[in-house]
């Protein structure tokens, strides 16, 4: 099994990574929405 401190670090920029992804498409869907309001 791994190093509980390698896991430690693991976890941190996987649940770093999460928050990005979550905001990127918070973002995503708003620049879409955006983009399909100003077409209409």
């Amino acid at each position: 099994m791994a190093d509980p401190a390698d896991m430690k670090a693991h976890e941190t920029t996987y649940v770093g990574m999460l928050g990005w992804l979550k905001w990127g498409a918070v973002i995503c869907f708003l620049l879409a929405f955006l983009v399909i309001w100003l077409i209409s």
